[in-house]
């Protein structure tokens, strides 16, 4: 009898323990907690603490409270210059209103990011589809995504009870077929503009050149002009010099003279020279006082 009675009280025991098991949880601070009754949402105001619920009657689901990130697939999109880019984007959200959320998604986070990833393209879609590529690379990229951001916020936050951290880009890139064309583009702009470099490059160089023969021009003829003064001015000195000498001794400076061009007359043996005898040429000749 005492060992049944004993038997019964741990029976007790066991079953009193697994009902507290099975009815106590913990919500951590990294944690947005949602109890469910029958499918219907009765309690989302948890704190980090210890918590109590009824077992089989009341469903406990936690759900991540810190940033997770949407990683969507790029997707193919159109923009204002009918060509079509590939799209790879993300977006950074936390849950705002575990509650909503959990309505929303069916408490399956799965379908918070796929809700998440079909709006965040549809905005993309139709933000790309009003500009060009150029605006969409770099031009207004971040006004862009701060824009989406703010309006997907507004929706998240209503529709999933997320809010939306932030949106960005990852990557933009062109078709293999529209990359093509594109490049063909580019490398004739490049072309044009490499043209016209060299043009202007060429017009500078002629009028450089130009410039230079010109200055050219004027240095030698100033150069001529000056040494031309100089030799002027050093012939007339010597001249000058050459008379104040001469006159001291006239006779000297006509031996002198005739010497000078006996010398460059004679300078080669086949020189010939047909004249008179009595010619004043070989007046030194005859005598070396010139006498006549």
């Amino acid at each position: 009898m005492n060992n049944n009675k004993s038997l019964f009280i741990i029976a007790l025991v066991l079953v009193g323990l697994l009902i507290l098991s099975g009815s106590a949880f913990v919500v951590k601070e990294t944690e947005k907690a949602v109890l469910v009754r029958f499918g219907e949402v009765v309690r989302t105001d948890y704190e980090p603490g210890l918590y109590f619920k009824i077992p089989l009657v009341h469903e406990l689901r936690k759900f991540d409270a810190r940033i997770q990130t949407v990683d969507s697939q790029p997707v193919r999109m159109l923009n204002s210059e009918n060509k079509f880019m590939m799209v790879d984007s993300y977006a950074k959200y936390r849950i705002f209103d575990v509650g909503r959320f959990y309505v929303a998604t069916r408490g399956d986070e799965r379908n918070a990011v796929r809700l998440l990833a079909e709006q965040i393209n549809n905005r993309l879609r139709n933000q790309f589809g009003v500009r060009d590529l150029h605006e969409v690379v770099s031009g207004q990229r971040d006004e862009l995504m701060a824009e989406i951001t703010k309006n997907l916020n507004e929706t998240a936050q209503t529709d999933l009870g997320v809010e939306i951290v932030d949106v960005r880009v990852k990557r933009i890139d062109l078709p293999p077929e529209v990359s093509e064309s594109v490049f063909q583009r580019m490398r004739a702009g490049r072309e044009l503009e490499a043209r016209d470099h060299r043009a202007k490059g060429q017009e500078a160089s002629e009028r450089i050149r130009a410039n230079a023969d010109r200055q050219k021009v004027v240095i030698e003829s100033e150069a001529y002009r000056k040494a031309e003064e100089v030799r002027g001015a050093g012939d007339a000195e010597a001249a000058k010099i050459y008379a104040e000498a001469f006159s001291k001794d006239p006779e000297f400076y006509r031996f002198s003279r005739s010497l000078t061009a006996y010398k460059e007359s004679f300078k080669s043996k086949s020189d010939m020279l047909l004249m008179e005898p009595d010619s004043q040429f070989f007046r030194y000749l005859k005598d070396p006082e010139g006498k006549e």
